[in-house]
């Protein structure tokens, strides 16, 4: 096995026990992106000669000091609307071509304290949030997207290019691409992890998350982030774990690969003793996708007012409309809407205790779709990320054409270490060969 194929957690204990070098597996990582990503085109901007140097310059920390953290060693892609200090962040927009930023945003600051480094910045759609796709294909199909806007980010991490990668959601931007391409994310509870330093869309829902290769890269990126409880993870028996299997107003929105992915996730965990009960919301929860939407809208106003007034020629249009149109609504329709979601998050918290652990849903609708044009629906993430709550992206199975469709996990609001240990132990009977 060469170095880049390592997960995050296999390679962080062998550079700890000086068993692998950071630089080692700096190269390996690079040599696999030099065979793949032309095709693949997960990197935006990254610099070999900054990365050796950097991983060089980790080993001898190592040798001399110990690990700087539990990460050390270990390089992220970072999208390309989250700031870094080492590369320009752009932003996919032509009004921010050549933008250095002269700081680190807060997550990659905390990275970088816990030992990793910046391989490189990944491609995403136009600030995260619209407009131009980012240029990244799938890397188990090339016809097909990798999901946005975490595009690039999903791509490099599923393709074995990186380890680790940030990505970020306000719909369904990190969890769908974990699912087309066959990789673990965490998104955790909106606003336990700091935002400052990302291009802001709509601060109610903007949420940084990462993905890995297994269940304990996310813990162990978690840990780094110090998420309450993180460090006394609790990993529950999968016998007697209480799941409530939804298939919310959403289900018809299924593709046959999906629903298969959510059966055969919800039969697995059945046959290893998990208590698995279809579960059941009220009429509230039906409207939290559009609440998605008109929220994201009225709050990205205040957002992308600044580039309308000084760039309106190289503003791509959904950016204009969002100023422009606002979604017609007025304050008090809108005081409706947020009051209603803010119901929902209690009621669903509520859930949590003595009759449920978590509840299992589709991720996506199913296979990554054909085509540059599109990044996938997220039909399938727009309430969860609505209600705030952490969801846990697994792997699952190979849909029809060969491509990998997965499922994810939901906690209760900060229940993100309890949804962490409870991924630790579903993720070996989820995540499959798809004759198990």
């Amino acid at each position: 096995m060469q170095p880049h194929e390592l997960t995050a957690t296999e390679a962080a204990r062998l550079i700890a026990e000086q068993k692998l070098g950071a630089e080692e597996l700096a190269r390996s990582c690079l040599a696999r992106i030099e065979a793949r990503d032309p095709a693949v085109r997960a990197w935006v901007t990254y610099d070999p000669s900054k990365v050796i140097g950097r991983a060089r310059e980790l080993d001898k920390i190592l040798i001399s000091k110990g690990p700087v953290g539990p990460l050390h060693g270990l390089p992220f892609g970072v999208k390309d609307m989250i700031d870094t200090v080492d590369y320009p962040t752009e932003n996919n927009s032509p009004i921010y071509v050549g933008n250095q930023p002269s700081h680190d945003a807060h997550a990659v600051r905390i990275v970088k304290a816990q030992g990793a480094y910046v391989l490189g910045k990944t491609d995403t759609v136009e600030f995260a949030a619209g407009g131009r796709k980012a240029l990244t294909r799938n890397p188990f199909d090339l016809t097909r997207t990798p999901g946005g806007s975490s595009s690039g980010s999903g791509a490099a991490v599923g393709d074995r290019q990186v380890p680790l990668a940030f990505g970020t959601q306000t719909g369904g931007s990190h969890i769908r691409p974990a699912s087309f391409n066959g990789i673990y994310a965490l998104k955790p509870t909106c606003n336990v992890v700091s935002w400052s330093g990302a291009r802001q869309y709509s601060p109610s829902l903007d949420t940084i998350g990462w993905y890995g290769r297994c269940a304990e890269d996310l813990t162990l990126v978690a840990k780094a982030f110090r998420l309450r409880g993180a460090d006394a993870l609790q990993r529950p028996g999968v016998k007697g774990l209480k799941v409530g299997l939804a298939h919310t107003h959403n289900g018809t929105k299924a593709e046959p690969a999906g629903r298969e992915a959510l059966a055969l996730a919800a039969k697995r965990l059945s046959s290893a003793g998990a208590i698995v009960d279809e579960i059941t919301l009220d009429a509230d929860f039906a409207t939290l996708n559009d609440a998605q939407t008109l929220i994201a809208n009225w709050e990205g106003r205040a957002q992308f007012l600044p580039d309308y007034l000084e760039n309106y020629e190289n503003l791509h249009e959904d950016f204009r409309l969002k100023i422009e149109t606002d979604g017609n609504m007025t304050a008090d329709a809108m005081r409706t809407i947020y009051d209603t979601v803010y119901r929902c998050r209690a009621r669903f918290d509520a859930l949590f205790g003595a009759d449920l652990d978590c509840i299992l849903t589709y991720s996506a609708p199913g296979e990554a779709p054909v085509g540059q044009h599109t990044t996938g629906d997220w039909v399938m993430n727009s309430m969860w990320t609505m209600l705030n709550v952490p969801c846990l992206a697994i792997p699952c199975h190979k849909g029809p054409n060969g491509m990998p469709v997965g499922v994810q996990i939901i906690g209760q609001r900060w229940g993100d270490a309890t949804l962490l240990g409870i991924g630790e132990s579903v993720a070996p009977v989820i995540d499959m060969p798809a004759s198990g």
